[in-house]
């Protein structure tokens, strides 16, 4: 029998020290996350760095068996911002997610993780002030 359908979705806005500035292997670092969570890549990662001012910063975008998984960065903001969505149909760990972030050096994390399947209900969220 097949493993029942999770439809679990993390969204992650991190303020961090260490943003990944253009030369940043962003697509390693995407199947890095990939690796950890347990997923696997159906295609992708796809990245671009866009320069426009007031837009600078990194997109990729990675299809798992699963779902996806998203990275969005600015570097011109007061601090580096990081958003992050990891969409599954298989559960995964909000904390492996949180601790591959590490890299980013934090200084603040916010997060939902939702259920998707039963009207969005939220299953965790939290604020984390890193120092």
């Amino acid at each position: 029998m097949l493993p029942p359908l999770q439809h679990k979705h993390l969204l992650i806005r991190a303020e961090v020290t260490k943003p990944a500035f253009q030369f940043f292997d962003i697509d390693n670092a995407m199947r890095d996350l990939v690796k950890k969570i347990d997923m696997k890549i159906l295609s992708g990662p796809h990245s671009i760095w866009c320069g426009v001012q007031g837009n600078v910063g990194w997109s990729s975008a990675c299809i798992i068996e699963t779902s996806s998984i998203t990275f969005h960065s600015w570097m011109e903001s007061h601090y580096p911002v990081i958003q992050l969505d990891v969409y599954s149909c298989k559960d995964f760990e909000v904390e492996t997610v949180l601790k591959w972030l590490d890299q980013f050096e934090p200084k603040q994390i916010d997060y939902k993780f939702l259920d998707r399947e039963h009207n969005f209900k939220t299953i965790k969220s939290a604020e984390k002030v890193m120092i």
